[in-house]
């Protein structure tokens, strides 16, 4: 067993909390259903949003499925001109048999711009 780091992201379309919390929840199934993980393989999750995003912590979104028993950390992503808005990031270390290029990071959508490298089957 190895730990890896999981990257992912997904974007809103507009900041309401409902929509905030559905959309991180969504990105995070899909991390752990792409690699084949359940949320005793999850060691840690840094989540980041967007600083126009502003109408929930999406780390509830991650204790809403579940985990809830890990240690998550949320932060203001930086504040770049031109940058995509209203996106939620995580980057989640996990306990997984996959080798490091057997890794599936998740983009959701529209964000395989982001880091279209790593996005793989993104939808």
């Amino acid at each position: 067993m190895s730990i890896r780091a999981v990257r992912g992201a997904t974007q809103l379309d507009v900041d309401q909390a409902d929509h905030l919390l559905e959309r991180t929840a969504e990105l995070m199934r899909e991390v752990l259903r792409r690699n084949g993980l359940g949320a005793d393989d999850v060691i840690s999750i840094f989540l980041t949003a967007t600083p126009d995003l502003r109408s929930a912590f999406p780390a509830a979104a991650v204790r809403g499925i579940g985990i809830t028993d890990v240690p998550l950390m949320c932060a203001q992503e930086l504040d770049i001109d031109g940058a995509m808005p209203r996106v939620v990031r995580l980057m989640a270390h996990v306990e997984t048999s996959l080798p490091r290029d057997e890794v599936r990071h998740v983009y959701l959508h529209g964000t395989t711009v982001l880091r279209d490298d790593l996005a793989g089957d993104a939808r």
